[in-house]
């Protein structure tokens, strides 16, 4: 019989920045802007045979509202840039881009006035993913790459405006 023990509860101690950090890194929603065939492998990447679930990416999110990381995947023309450049608006911060495949981050095959000669000369890119297309698992190596390129950063206060830490 004897004296019961206090329950306790386990916990942790961290650095704000490094739980904002954690947390924003393993739950990133993607915004689908699919183009061209880069897009048949950016949707398979969420298949059960990839499944970005696992790494705390779910499912592509229609509207840019609800998404915080915009995969741009194919070539994009001159009229469909500033489009483009819309959703990236309308994305709430913090935000980050991913230029999938050779169309995206720098024009591909297509050297013509037509087809914008990469992404980063709208919205900033933070990771360029490489093929043509690029397979499933280069998609999956982009997001784990962005994942590690959130958690390692030191994100300014601007960054969170709704969060002011005390000191």
């Amino acid at each position: 019989m004897g004296m019961k023990q206090p329950k306790r509860t386990p916990f942790f101690t961290a650095p704000l920045q490094h739980l904002m950090n954690w947390a924003t890194s393993n739950s990133l929603w993607p915004a689908q802007f699919g183009l061209a065939c880069c897009a048949i492998e950016m949707m398979s990447t969420a298949a059960s045979r990839y499944d970005m679930a696992r790494f705390g990416m779910e499912v592509f999110r229609a509207s840019p509202r609800q998404s915080d990381v915009m995969i741009v995947s194919g070539r994009v023309s001159q009229k469909m840039a500033p489009v483009l450049r819309t959703v990236y608006d309308q994305m709430l911060e913090p935000k980050w881009v991913i230029a999938m495949g050779d169309c995206a981050s720098c024009g591909g095959i297509y050297n013509n006035y037509a087809i914008i000669q990469g992404v980063d000369r709208i919205v900033p890119v933070d990771v360029y993913v490489a093929g043509c297309p690029p397979r499933p698992e280069a998609l999956l190596h982009g997001l784990l790459m962005l994942q590690d390129k959130i958690k390692n950063k030191t994100l300014p206060n601007e960054a969170h405006p709704k969060l002011r830490v005390l000191s």
